[in-house]
């Protein structure tokens, strides 16, 4: 089995590395994920297929550099696909800019980060787990919990990626089927996670964003235990949704914009309406601004 060619995925500048180097060192799942200075390697699930994917940047042209596992050469057209929206590279960053800096507090956070992407998870299930978990946690807890659901129930993956060995995220099922006991979370939260997988595994749940955005957050939040903060969260991170917008997250209430008080949830609900169609960017500005001051 020999390697595939890598494939380049040209985007529209400005584009930044660090921007997705430093999400990814937030949240880099350990076993399931590899990050490097110039390299981020995760282990994935494409319906019945499993492999690895591997990306860096290119420093001569405006692209970045896909890689896949030999054994998925094949899926090469599919994995390119989502990996371009992993990494935000069809976004138009000069007409959000227009939008959003008619706003004059946002103008200002543009003009000293221009260009900020929206990054988005590869698999939609991980992501809505990791967002269950991470309910009233920072997020370093929500990882370690998330790291203890891949030692318990993920499987490892046979090829090893840059001499690694690599493990794949929990099936729905797998989920679901575990009681898992002493794993770090509130029993509820637990109920919650498990509800999830279960209905994720049966098929009664779809996370897809087919039918809109606003049903994809209706059917989660019929579910006891994931409220609209949740939903919209994950409407997020796991589609790429332009306009999702956690209102409630205290990043988003919290940051210095605001000055030292912060904002009311109510407040900012009613100034994001202005930002629409591109929320979920201004959202990416807000949680910078929180990072980084």
């Amino acid at each position: 089995m020999t390697n595939s060619a890598p494939l380049q995925l040209p985007y529209r500048q400005p584009w930044h590395w660090q921007q997705f180097h430093s999400h990814f060192a937030l949240r880099r799942l350990a076993g399931v994920e590899l990050l490097e200075a110039r390299r981020y390697t995760r282990s994935f699930r494409l319906g019945a297929r499993s492999g690895w994917l591997s990306v860096r940047p290119l420093d001569e042209v405006a692209a970045l550099e896909l890689t896949l596992s030999p054994s998925c050469a094949d899926l090469a057209p599919q994995l390119a696909e989502q990996v371009r929206r992993m990494f935000d590279l069809d976004s138009d960053p000069a007409t959000i800019a227009a939008h959003l800096g008619r706003d004059p507090q946002l103008a200002a956070l543009l003009a000293r980060a221009p260009g900020l992407r929206l990054p988005m998870a590869f698999d939609p299930f991980e992501q809505a787990v990791r967002a269950i978990v991470g309910q009233q946690v920072a997020v370093k807890a929500a990882v370690t919990i998330t790291g203890r659901l891949v030692q318990r129930l993920g499987e490892p993956l046979a090829e090893t990626a840059h001499g690694e060995s690599l493990w794949l995220f929990p099936s729905p099922a797998a989920l679901a089927d575990d009681p898992l006991e002493g794993i770090g979370m509130p029993g509820k939260r637990v109920a919650t996670l498990r509800r999830f997988a279960a209905a994720v595994a049966s098929g009664d749940l779809q996370l897809s964003v087919a039918d809109g955005v606003e049903t994809l957050v209706e059917r989660l939040c019929a579910l006891p235990g994931i409220g609209p903060w949740t939903a919209e969260y994950i409407a997020l991170r796991a589609f790429g949704e332009a306009d999702a917008f956690p209102t409630a997250d205290l990043g988003l209430l919290k940051a210095p914009l605001w000055g030292l008080g912060g904002i009311a949830p109510r407040e900012l609900a009613a100034r994001a309406e202005a930002w629409r169609p591109w929320r979920a960017y201004a959202a990416v500005y807000l949680w910078h601004n929180y990072a980084s001051e």
